[in-house]
């Protein structure tokens, strides 16, 4: 008869699974993150909802002035994607590390990033170096809502088949790239050293720059 404890968790063949989380206390520390998130930004100036008082649950275009502002739009991809990232390598790492740390490493990371994204100079790199000029920042709405949707990537990834996975980290990555001219990767890569090519073709089709005749 094995000592080894029922967890239900997905991460579970792991030898630091018996430190375990309940589900309880995963959803405690999941909401704590979106707090911290949400008194964070709220404190620094950043507006609950977007300045219009409307809420939408979808913006669909990476141009309009209620991108970032709303609960989805096309960055919520990139924020599922590196929670599916995370998960992935958790699953891979899975025999030494074990779920609470996968947990802990997803939380800091979401937690982290929406908090350092709204520091003056991350706010003036993505000014200077991508295609958000004249970004002011997330509403406390969408970037609670961003960390969601790393979390619910994040909480994928462990529950489902490897290869499923990885499959829908390249469709989320790829359809947003194609949809929205925009992902995680074409961000990332802007971010750290733009690239004039990649920068013309996304202002292709920026309604600003190029209207429609």
């Amino acid at each position: 008869m094995s000592n080894a404890p029922a967890s239900g968790n997905p991460m579970s063949d792991a030898p630091l699974s018996r430190f375990a989380l309940s589900r309880t206390a995963v959803l405690l520390w999941c909401l704590l993150g979106a707090a911290i998130i949400g008194v964070t930004l709220w404190s620094w100036g950043q507006p609950l909802v977007s300045r219009n008082g409307r809420i939408l649950l979808w913006v669909g275009s990476i141009w309009s002035s209620e991108n970032s502002q709303q609960v989805a739009d096309w960055y919520s991809l990139s924020h599922a994607v590196q929670g599916v990232l995370v998960g992935l390598a958790g699953r891979a790492l899975r025999r030494w590390i074990g779920f609470p740390v996968a947990l802990a490493v997803v939380l800091v990371i979401g937690v982290g990033w929406e908090v350092v994204e709204h520091t003056d100079w991350v706010l003036n790199r993505f000014r200077a170096a991508t295609i958000y000029q004249g970004y002011v920042g997330d509403t406390v709405l969408n970037a609670v809502c961003d960390y969601l949707f790393m979390l619910a990537g994040f909480f994928a990834a462990i529950a489902m088949p490897v290869w499923v996975g990885i499959g829908l980290a390249l469709l989320l990555e790829v359809g947003s790239a194609v949809a929205a001219r925009d992902s995680l990767v074409l961000t990332t890569v802007q971010l750290i050293h733009p690239v004039p090519v990649i920068a013309a073709w996304q202002d292709a089709i920026n309604p600003r720059t190029h209207p429609a005749p």
